[in-house]
């Protein structure tokens, strides 16, 4: 089948499938809103908001669970900006952000261009995964 002509949600469920999650309605649902488009950053509360604008009908409570379901998966990472803001971003890949405090906007960083010297080594039983670093600037 070509890409014209596959059903609107397979993007989607391919997605989940090869994450290992079950299709439910509204995982496929919250799925097309996050991938379908570009690479972005979206908190809880917006993605909700545009679930709503969409006509799906889920809670918040659902979001969030299902935000978390999706980057324990590995199909999004949670960049923690403050305690209780969180953004999940739909590139997975090793980058960094910018942080625009005023606006709350996140902005790519590719990972090529930090360099992260010193770090401690990790505590015993545990090894270290991953560095992110956030920028944050005013404007």
């Amino acid at each position: 089948m070509n890409a014209t002509c596959q059903r609107p949600f397979s993007h989607a469920l391919d997605r989940l499938r090869a994450a290992g999650l079950r299709p439910t309605r509204q995982r496929l649902a919250l799925a097309k809103l996050l991938f379908d488009s570009c690479d972005r950053h979206v908190s809880a509360e917006q993605l909700h908001g545009e679930a709503v604008a969409h006509n799906i009908r889920v809670s918040l409570a659902t979001v969030y669970n299902t935000l978390h379901q999706f980057t324990t998966a590995g199909m999004l990472r949670e960049i923690v900006v403050d305690a209780g803001r969180s953004y999940f971003d739909t590139n997975t890949s090793d980058h960094h952000h910018f942080f625009y405090e005023e606006s709350g906007r996140l902005e790519d960083i590719p990972g090529h261009l930090v360099s992260v010297s010193k770090v401690p080594e990790a505590p015993d039983g545990t090894s270290i995964r991953r560095v992110d670093v956030i920028v944050r600037v005013n404007g």
